[in-house]
């Protein structure tokens, strides 16, 4: 048992408090200055406000002002923000806490680099703080945060470049509905299900488009969405092989990329643009939705465009990421490029 304090109350940082709490720990969720409404909520009727559910009892509360207090005695600090408070996570947090407190990140992303290289979210935060010896963990693989509040079956992995840090994190968390797969290829993992959001927009085009054909919402038509979804797994493998990330992290990449088109908020982005909605309009339309998938599609699309200028790698490998970033950066319209699918196998 341990004291664990989750610093960002979003609904998957919350939901990680269903497995913590289970598992006899003493827990602590902190707000960012965003979760206001969230916590106070939370401290009322321990009701959460976006993920809809009753967390566990036992939990203590605390606005971020109260950050302090809720460090006191903390074994194990989960970073609970989006990829969107990043930054604010490096200057609040990371620059405050002890060095001996190690951390588990949930955020997941990627950044690039000037010559197209792409670094997970713990390789940025060392880069940022060179001068902070700090533990960083993180988490990656198909999870949305409701299913696991709700218990359903689900298959994670936890990365960083301590396997006894890691197998302890394991000890505190792991119940008979949450099972942790451990790895120290940080990239690798970090980077697998990173890549699914932007590809996850990639095949959900195929909803909008068959919605766009049949002249009805709900219309579904799966033999484009599997093209799709196989295209995308085929690049993320390529994605992998040039971050020099171990193939076998494809894996986590597929899961999270299943449960994202079916399950996620980047399902509606892909099928408003497969609809033909014009990105801005579509982004119109969901207003108040957080959506990552943008932040990654745009990221990893300038390193492969880097990359392709550098001779690293092709355009040809690519067609359906440069297609996305087309979409989304360039104004263009949705006309998926199916005979770039195509490949000629002689063995």
């Amino acid at each position: 048992m341990a004291v664990i304090t989750i610093v960002g109350s979003g609904m998957m940082g919350s939901a990680l408090s269903f497995p913590a709490c289970e598992n006899g720990n003493t827990v602590r969720i902190v707000g960012t200055p965003l979760d206001r409404e969230i916590i106070a909520e939370a401290k009322a009727s321990g009701y959460h406000i976006t993920l809809k559910r009753q967390l566990p009892e036992g939990i203590t509360f605390y606005q971020f002002e109260e950050l302090d207090t809720a460090l006191e005695g903390c074994d194990l600090l989960i970073g609970g923000v989006s990829s969107f408070g990043v930054e604010w996570f490096v200057t609040e947090i990371l620059t405050r806490i002890p060095e001996s407190l190690p951390v588990l990140s949930i955020t997941k992303g990627m950044i690039d680099l000037e010559d197209g290289g792409l670094i997970s979210y713990p390789e940025y935060y060392h880069r940022r703080l060179p001068d902070r010896k700090l533990s960083l963990s993180a988490v990656g693989g198909p999870c949305t945060s409701y299913e696991l509040a709700d218990h359903d079956p689900t298959e994670v992995a936890f990365c960083g470049d301590d396997i006894e840090k890691l197998r302890w994190f394991k000890s505190l968390l792991e119940t008979d509905y949450y099972h942790i797969s451990l790895s120290t290829d940080v990239r690798g993992v970090e980077c697998a299900v990173a890549m699914k959001n932007a590809y996850a927009l990639g095949v959900t085009l195929a909803v909008g488009l068959a919605e766009k054909r049949d002249g009805k919402e709900g219309a579904l038509h799966f033999n484009s969405q599997a093209a799709l979804f196989g295209q995308s797994v085929r690049e993320m493998r390529r994605l992998l092989a040039l971050c020099g990330a171990g193939d076998d992290n494809i894996i986590l990449g597929a899961g999270d990329l299943y449960v994202t088109v079916y399950g996620g908020r980047t399902r509606m982005i892909g099928t408003l643009l497969g609809r033909g909605l014009a990105f801005e309009d579509a982004m119109k339309k969901l207003s108040g939705v957080t959506l990552e998938s943008i932040v990654i599609s745009t990221r990893t699309a300038r390193a492969v465009r880097r990359l392709i200028e550098r001779g690293v790698t092709r355009a040809e490998d690519f067609p359906l990421l440069l297609h996305i970033d087309e979409l989304i950066n360039n104004g263009a319209q949705v006309n998926i490029p199916w005979s770039a699918f195509e490949t000629e196998t002689i063995i």
